[in-house]
């Protein structure tokens, strides 16, 4: 039976080993990091310690880390307000996003900008936006800067699926196709445009795949469950950007686990939808992957221990932090750092 086994992961280890075993588990951590911080996030909200609204990402954890590993240095995230997740899979530490959430001075913005507003551009996080679409002309922007001065990186701009039915969204993409801009658009298809299905309200059964046609794209519907199909997919598109040959628009169907935001029990669902959803939880099927592949349980175990304390430090810096001193309350706020001009 041990040699079965161990044949059978040989076996697997040579099918698209092109992503290698380092990879392999700096993806896994990334997921499972992701995981770890959105659910400490809501269970502090529980603790009354997250005021205001949140919007988490448990389920969507393999479209950040697959993009994020595939990621260059230098290259840009566009986030929308589920952002958590893609501001921490660029290396944002979880105790400056935990910070901001629960409005301390240790926050990524001292806890001025809270859950919907992350960013950080030391960590090429350039903005998670509230509006909807709002940051796909600014992501066109930031590609076109690129390609004007000759630079490789790459824009990438993350976006719901209601998202598509919104006018930036196309104007975007337009704009993009015709300046082949080195951008790429990823819509996180998890069906619901808040609480409404997305195929009640759209014209096409997949919101961005079915519509890229009509900008000369290639039509891109992948399992944004799967880390590995993700992040090959994300290389393919990142080296087409770099090459001057124009943007991407790729549609990766996944699935969140809570509702909309932390007030929705999301009780629109039909009974069933995700406890099957479940089954493909990106989290436990990339775990089972590293097993398939020959990679040792003690090293997962590993992973999972150390993600665990480093949530765990970083929760009990955000409870000891104190509040923003008042006199942070005007800075940043406008271009010359105060409210003067207004007087």
């Amino acid at each position: 039976m041990a040699q079965v086994e161990d044949r059978a992961r040989k076996s697997a280890a040579g099918i698209n080993d092109d992503i290698g075993e380092e990879m392999r588990l700096r993806l896994f951590r990334s997921q499972f990091l992701l995981r770890e911080a959105e659910q400490r996030a809501f269970d502090l909200f529980l603790q009354n310690l997250v005021k205001g609204t949140s919007h988490l990402s448990l389920g969507q954890e393999a479209v950040a880390a697959g993009f994020a590993c595939a990621m260059q240095p230098g290259d840009l995230s566009f986030c929308t307000y589920r952002g958590h997740a893609h501001t921490l899979a660029r290396g944002v530490p979880v105790e400056q996003v935990l910070g901001e959430l629960m409005q301390r001075d240790n926050g990524l913005m001292r806890g001025k900008g809270g859950s919907m507003h992350l960013t950080s551009a030391e960590h090429g996080v350039m903005g998670s936006y509230a509006i909807i679409g709002a940051h796909l002309p600014i992501a066109c922007g930031a590609a076109w800067r690129a390609q004007y001065k000759g630079a490789k990186d790459v824009s990438v701009c993350f976006f719901g699926d209601g998202t598509t039915n919104i006018g930036a969204f196309h104007e975007a993409l337009n704009f993009a196709a015709v300046w082949k801009l080195p951008v790429i658009f990823v819509c996180e298809n998890n069906l619901y445009m808040e609480y409404t299905p997305i195929s009640s309200v759209t014209a096409v059964p997949q919101p961005a795949a079915d519509r890229a046609s009509a900008y000369g794209l290639e039509r891109i519907l992948i399992d944004g469950n799967d880390a590995d199909v993700v992040y090959r997919t994300a290389q393919t598109a990142y080296a087409k950007a770099r090459a001057g040959q124009g943007p991407s628009l790729i549609e990766c169907l996944t699935y969140r686990h809570s509702g909309h935001s932390r007030a929705d029990p999301a009780t629109y669902r039909p009974k069933g939808e995700l406890e099957k959803w479940k089954e493909r939880d990106p989290v436990v099927l990339y775990r089972e992957r590293l097993k398939q592949f020959g990679v040792d349980e003690k090293a997962i175990v590993g992973i999972e221990t150390d993600v665990r304390k480093v949530v765990d430090a970083a929760t009990e810096a955000c409870k000891a932090s104190p509040m923003p001193p008042l006199d942070i309350l005007t800075t940043d706020v406008y271009a010359d750092g105060g409210f003067a001009w207004r007087n």
